[in-house]
Parts: structure tokens; C-alpha cells; sequence
């Protein structure tokens, strides 16, 4: 019989789940749960769950293209404003099948960046993964110091 040797488990893992339909009627948004599990050095806490609606995707993205990082940032899932129009005989953005189709593409993005070592020197990313509110009045772009 061999031995078998214990997987271990990777230095970071993310996961974006349990997509929730909040808000009424325009103010209707999608809200999912990003858990966040980690033993790099470079975070200061190792596990998290915070919530992330969309919008708060396209901020990361927008702050880690607009800083002077050199990291090439993948695209994020479409904005789908096909899926906004008025008079549509279906749901929309809030279609189960485009909710989960989105959900996969917001954890590949996340996934994508978080393991990019310029990426986790960033305080975007940091504000994004582990503060329970993107705050843009405390926000200052920059580096994390260690």
C-alpha cells in the first residue's frame, strides 16, 4: 500500500458565490460573497468574506490600469447592455443563467490578479479582498508597505 502524501493546499484561493438579487425595480443590483483564504505574507489577514457587486469589480479594474503597475489586467465578463434594454420578455441582468455565467468570470478575473505578484503589492487589491466597504473617501492608490 502507498503512502499518500497530503495535498496541499494552494497559498491562495478565491471564491466568488451565492449571487443575491438586491434592491427593487432600477436600483436592482447583484450582490456575491468573495471568500478569500490565504497564507502569503504579503496580505495581512488571511481569511476574509466580503461582499462585491459588480461595479466594485470594474473599480479594481480601473484602479490597477490606471496605476503605473505594468501588470496586464484581464478583461472582466461584459457589461451585457443588451441585457439592460427595457421591454425585454426576460429577466435581463438578472437571468439565473447570466448570473452564474457572470459569477464564473468575476472568480477567473479575481483569480487572475490576485496571484499576479505586482498585483499583490497593490493597495487596491488589499482594499478589495479584505475591507468590508470600498471607502473612496480613505482611499489612497498606491503600494501596500511592509
Amino acid at each position: 500500500m502507498l503512502n499518500a502524501v497530503p495535498l496541499k493546499e494552494p497559498a491562495l484561493q478565491i471564491e466568488v458565490t451565492s449571487p443575491e438579487i438586491r434592491g427593487i425595480g432600477s436600483k436592482r443590483y447583484v450582490d456575491y460573497t468573495v471568500k478569500v483564504k490565504t497564507t502569503l505574507p504579503v496580505f495581512s489577514q488571511h481569511e476574509s468574506v466580503i461582499h462585491r457587486r459588480y461595479s466594485d469589480f470594474e473599480w479594481l479594474h480601473h484602479e490597477l490600469e490606471s496605476a503605473d503597475t505594468k501588470i496586464a489586467v484581464p478583461h472582466l465578463p461584459d457589461k451585457a447592455w443588451q441585457r439592460q434594454l427595457p421591454f425585454r420578455k426576460d429577466n435581463g441582468l438578472f437571468q439565473d443563467d447570466f448570473i452564474e455565467e457572470r459569477r464564473q468570470g468575476l472568480e477567473a478575473f479575481i483569480n487572475k490578479i490576485a496571484v499576479h505578484p505586482l498585483a499583490q503589492n497593490e493597495r487596491a487589491l488589499h482594499v478589495f479582498l479584505f475591507e468590508p466597504e470600498i471607502d473612496l473617501t480613505k482611499y489612497v492608490r498606491g503600494k501596500i508597505k511592509k
